[in-house]
């Protein structure tokens, strides 16, 4: 065992990814490609031996002059992914970290908290000043990482790069050393919100739970649909019951929903959000993607914060 190796929790290790760890890392990768491709670009040169060796060089390199660095999870002594400074600019102040899984890795919240150990040491160690997160507007999970990292969106730079023929927008997130996690009421709040969510998600083979909704509520809960013309109310099991039907019987496959901007309001026992947000999947064998914005209010009760009200419109 490597003496650089830290503990992630679930029987996972997270140490530094070497050249002469090539041909591990070439079989992991040939195992991620299909989920991995679209985001990293060094995965679809990592075919071979060689150009798996020349990859972790390259990063080797990096670290020599105080550049990128690699580092792999390891799930029960099997390479399932890693997490990775792409780049590092101690005099700048400013670093970005990047992040891949394959399936058998994903579920465990292994690449969250492998993020975290990379931002606390940057932030922590080497007195930078700003972590930075780019990602593919299509690239959800990575979106939801930084989501639960607490990193703020600053913006979209539309068809930023080619990939397979077709042009990608890429989403910039980043923390900066001066950040104040959220605490107290807002930091249930928060929570509460990314519950709601994550109720819905269907993606790598996971079963969306939307009954989990009926706990983040009060049972008199209104949810409002304003997309379009009429406005359309829902009591609880109006809402759950459909939309647990589309997210299991196949219909609506591969879905998240996530926010990407959020102004919330509280007070005292009563509070309010606004949230833009993005969501995708895959509805009848075809692949798209939304947006819109959501107003949400809550109440707190005797068993803490619960959603009293929602209304969302697509665009």
């Amino acid at each position: 065992m490597s003496v650089f190796t830290l503990p992630l929790g679930d029987d996972a290790l997270l140490r530094p990814l070497e050249p002469w760890q090539a041909q591990e890392f070439l079989d992991h990768i040939d195992r991620a490609r299909a989920i991995v491709d679209p985001w990293i670009p060094w995965a679809a040169r990592s075919t071979d031996l060689a150009s798996a060796t020349a990859v972790l060089q390259r990063y080797a390199d990096d670290q020599a002059a105080d550049g990128g660095r690699i580092y792999g999870i390891w799930l029960a002594g099997t390479l399932v992914g890693g997490v990775m400074f792409t780049r590092f600019d101690a005099v700048s102040g400013v670093c970005e970290v990047g992040c891949w899984l394959e399936p058998a890795g994903q579920g465990h919240g292994l690449v969250t908290r492998a993020c975290r150990l990379l931002i606390d040491w940057a932030f922590g160690e080497r007195g930078m000043t700003r972590v930075e997160w780019w990602v593919s507007a299509g690239n959800t999970r990575s979106i939801e990482v930084a989501r639960r990292l607490g990193m703020t969106r600053e913006g979209v730079l539309r068809a930023r790069y080619p990939h397979r023929g077709e042009r990608h927008d890429s989403e910039v997130w980043a923390l900066l050393a001066g950040d104040a996690p959220a605490t107290g009421a807002k930091a249930e709040l928060d929570g509460l919100m990314a519950a709601f969510l994550d109720a819905f998600t269907n993606t790598a083979g996971r079963v969306a739970d939307v009954a989990a909704v009926r706990d983040l509520c009060i049972p008199q809960v209104t949810i409002v649909n304003n997309t379009g013309g009429e406005p359309v109310a829902y009591d609880l099991d109006g809402f759950v019951e459909p939309r647990q039907k589309l997210l299991t019987d196949g219909t609506l496959t591969e879905f998240s929903e996530w926010e990407v901007a959020e102004r919330t309001e509280i007070s005292g026992s009563i509070a309010h959000r606004f949230s833009d947000y993005r969501k995708s999947g895959v509805r009848d064998g075809a692949r798209f993607e939304g947006a819109g914005r959501k107003i949400t209010q809550f109440v707190r009760t005797p068993a803490g914060w619960r959603i009293s009200s929602m209304a969302w419109d697509d665009e």
